[in-house]
């Protein structure tokens, strides 16, 4: 009865360690994705080194930023079209992406594509560049 009852004791404590483990191995999976992702958002590196080559897109009227995610995507100028939407969604330029052809580089910057499609911060930047010119 003892013994019977030792080796119940002896699995049941190897299955709950094997259960902590695969518990902890996944929480350190899901970390380390996260952290990946979230440096990504800010330092994601252009698709190309040097000048790269100009691609026209079309952003039609109504497009989400996940669509537009996905348009830069097919046409090789970004890695990740989700990653995109959250680079939108952290940036200076959050729903102020607008419709439009625009030739993008596979040299740029999830950053400075934003800031070819968003023309009017674009003028309003320059705008008060201009206005603080002036002033000083």
């Amino acid at each position: 009865m003892k013994i019977s009852s030792l080796i119940s004791g002896v699995l049941n404590f190897i299955i709950r360690a094997a259960i902590v483990i695969v518990v902890i191995y996944g929480i350190k999976q899901i970390c380390i994705t996260a952290y990946d992702y979230g440096y990504r958002i800010y330092s994601e590196p252009p698709m190309a080194e040097g000048e790269g080559i100009d691609i026209v897109v079309d952003i039609p009227m109504g497009s989400s930023v996940m669509d537009t995610g996905e348009i830069l995507e097919e046409h090789g100028l970004i890695r990740d079209s989700k990653l995109f939407y959250l680079q939108e969604r952290f940036s200076d330029y959050h729903g102020k992406l607008e419709p439009g052809m625009y030739t993008l580089n596979t040299s740029m910057t999830a950053e400075e594509m934003l800031a070819a499609m968003s023309p009017s911060v674009s003028e309003e930047d320059a705008t008060e560049a201009g206005a603080q010119a002036s002033g000083s």
